[in-house]
């Protein structure tokens, strides 16, 4: 009974030991990213945060830019957009945007082996509070229909009985 309330007292002291060197750690990383407080951080101000780009044929491919401002007190960096689907492709600024300064992410959308309404979603990583902001490409894909071809039948040859003796 002793040895297991032993072990149960140093396994706790190991978990609290482990947990508080992680918080310091992570605090540590915390300062050293160059992360500000929140009242200072850079905020991202779309002009439009979701395009409509109508309907278009399939195989098609558009580009649409979503403009933004640096509304906030601090130099926006922007680290990361994805896309929820490999047919879209954002590309942003890779150098910082200083306050009251404009940006734009352009968004390109293949829709080759696509079709019908369609919703990509683009998730924007940046050094803002919160850290992620979302804009939408929407439209709708139609495919041409196929002319029916004709197909010849040929008529089964016709087949005598003829009784077995």
């Amino acid at each position: 009974m002793k040895k297991l309330f032993l072990c149960t007292i140093v396994a706790g002291l190991l978990f609290t030991a482990c947990n508080q060197q992680g918080q310091s750690t992570t605090a540590a990383v915390a300062d050293t990213t160059g992360n500000v407080s929140a009242t200072n951080a850079p905020v991202m101000k779309f002009e439009k945060e979701t395009h409509d780009f109508g309907k278009i044929k399939e195989g098609d491919k558009v580009t649409y830019a979503f403009k933004f401002t640096n509304t906030g007190k601090s130099p926006l960096i922007i680290k990361d957009a994805v896309a929820t689907c490999g047919c879209t492709k954002p590309e942003w600024p890779k150098t910082p945007i200083q306050p009251g300064a404009n940006g734009e992410i352009q968004v390109t959308f293949n829709s080759a082996a696509k079709s019908g309404l369609q919703d990509k979603q683009i998730t924007v990583t940046a050094n803002t509070v919160p850290a992620q902001s979302m804009v939408h490409l929407i439209g709708e894909v139609t495919t041409e229909k196929k002319d029916n071809a004709t197909v010849a039948i040929t008529p089964r040859p016709k087949i005598k009985h003829v009784p077995i003796k």
